[in-house]
């Protein structure tokens, strides 16, 4: 993916990149509180710029940098159930340590508290020197109640019939606008109550959907790429199934085609290499990667490598690899519960983060996680408490991101292999996991997981066509394990292992 006419961004030369999610406003704070006097977005150290380009990581998306207009911070502050939470959390909390909902946008702008357009301008830049890309947030589904679009254009909104905020106030509010008194829908997903803070943009309305368009180019032409926020709830037939015939109250002839075709294709003719990618659930993620998403969310896989087994995982990958190419994997986000406290054991984390950190498509890690953080932050609070940083995680991720940052697995090709018993009776090889990566040029890698907190045994059968000679060397590249073995035996046994609960191998496969 270029920046500009500039190819040196690392996303356009890899086929399996490593996103990286920050929570902006909480970074700031921490390195503000840091370095005495206040740090913003174009001002962030070189020290932590360096730091995430070393590790690997192609793109940063930095969430939270939007305006939340004053309307969304009170909501936020005077909300009593979010209030037991942020106390819960950060204790001691004061109403300055509440910012709002990063996902109840007045404003694409960046408020000047942050560094202002001027001083994410100029941290995109510096990122650039460094080859990596910079990710923000566009929330297509609603807007803040106090965007200027409520008063201006309440025709782009869902409306409710006269009344329907009195009779359903868990989903309408009544707004001033230059229409007059109207009654709008919270923004929502259908499966819960509307988000209090939000109005309900009508994305079939081709006015709104116009103005939608327009802001996503805008955004644009000051980032690479974009994680759209719950990317699902404005395909057409969700959207049908969420609003029925409200989407009409609005006086306006309906547009009938699926946005995200019109708004990626609009988008890309000026930026042609622009990232999109879709958080999406509900077996969605497809039908967005057909519209033109680089990439979308895999939370099936998340919730199998958390509730699910082995088979479960195997499973899975067993997808069509141009879906698997196109998937977002990750272990944790501000949307799920902190790895350390789902994933209790480090054995446990440390094998899930090989399983995503080795199949095909995109890889997300979370600000937080390679220091094994366990307090997930609300996104409403500009600060967090301190915690311990765990040394060994942190250690592991830096040996894994090593790994991974090689091009075997930035340009190769992957298959997925399939354990054997290793005897009669023994099912311990259900719970391993193995991929082959390969690449013209820097060779093979053998990854082999025991997705088990329990010992499991197993043969491999590896592809030795692959591989000239007749003497295979593997050495371990995050371990000490090496093995010279005959190919005629293992092309008559397959590769023997024995692993600990949840051990894992990747192997740098070589022969003569």
């Amino acid at each position: 993916m270029a920046h500009g006419n500039d190819e040196s961004l690392r996303l356009s030369n890899t086929r399996h990149p490593i996103l990286y999610e920050v929570n902006a406003r909480v970074l700031l704070t921490d390195l503000s509180s840091t370095e005495g006097k206040r740090v913003t977005l174009g001002a962030i150290p070189d020290s932590v710029l360096d730091e995430w380009a070393e590790m690997g990581i192609d793109a940063v998306w930095m969430m939270g940098v939007w305006t939340c207009g004053p309307l969304g911070i009170a909501i936020a502050r005077e909300h009593p159930d979010l209030a037991l939470v942020y106390e819960s959390v950060l204790p001691g909390y004061t109403a300055g340590d509440v910012g709002g909902s990063p996902y109840a946008v007045q404003a694409y702008t960046v408020p000047a508290s942050l560094g202002g357009e001027t001083g994410l301008k100029r941290l995109r830049r510096r990122l650039a020197k460094r080859g990596v890309a910079l990710v923000l947030d566009y929330v297509c589904n609603h807007t803040a109640r106090d965007h200027e679009w409520v008063e201006d254009h309440p025709e782009y909104y869902i409306h409710g019939r006269e009344g329907e905020e009195r009779e359903r106030p868990d989903s309408y509010f009544r707004a001033d606008t230059r229409r007059g008194t109207v009654a709008l829908a919270y923004g929502r997903d259908p499966s819960f109550p509307g988000w209090t803070d939000t109005a309900q943009l009508n994305s079939r309305h081709r006015g709104a959907r116009e103005a939608m368009i327009e802001t996503l180019g805008r955004i644009a032409s000051r980032c690479d790429g974009v994680r759209c926020d719950m990317a699902m709830l404005v395909l057409n037939s969700v959207f049908e199934r969420t609003w029925g015939d409200h989407a009409a109250l609005g006086g306006e002839t309906l547009a009938t085609g699926e946005f995200w075709k019109e708004a990626i294709e609009t988008v890309r003719k000026k930026h042609p290499s622009f990232l999109f990618i879709a958080e999406a659930y509900w077996n969605m993620e497809w039908d967005l990667q057909q519209l033109g998403f680089n990439y979308t969310y895999d939370k099936t896989l998340y919730d199998r490598l958390l509730r699910e087994g082995a088979g479960s995982v195997r499973d899975h990958l067993r997808a069509e690899m141009d879906y698997q190419m196109h998937s977002v994997r990750f272990m944790e986000n501000h949307d799920e519960p902190r790895a350390a406290t789902a994933m209790p054991s480090e054995g446990w984390q440390y094998a899930a983060a090989t399983v995503i950190a080795t199949v095909p498509g995109m890889v997300m890690f979370h600000e937080g996680q390679f220091e094994g953080r366990k307090i997930r932050l609300p996104v409403q609070l500009c600060r967090r408490p301190p915690e311990e940083s765990a040394p060994r995680t942190l250690a592991f991720y830096e040996r894994l991101l090593g790994v991974v940052a090689g091009n075997v697995f930035r340009q190769g090709g992957w298959r997925l292999l399939m354990p054997r018993p290793a005897w009669n009776e023994n099912y311990t090889w259900q719970n391993v996991l193995a991929f082959w990566w390969e690449e013209a040029k820097e060779g093979n890698r053998l990854v082999i997981v025991n997705y088990a907190p329990l010992t499991g045994q197993c043969y491999i059968d590896l592809p030795l066509e692959l591989l000239p000679g007749r003497l295979i060397a593997f050495r371990d590249l995050m371990g000490e394990a090496s093995y010279n073995r005959e190919k005629h035996g293992l092309t008559s046994k397959g590769l023997y292992f024995d692993l600990p609960a949840y051990g894992i191998h990747i192997f740098r496969i070589t022969s003569r």
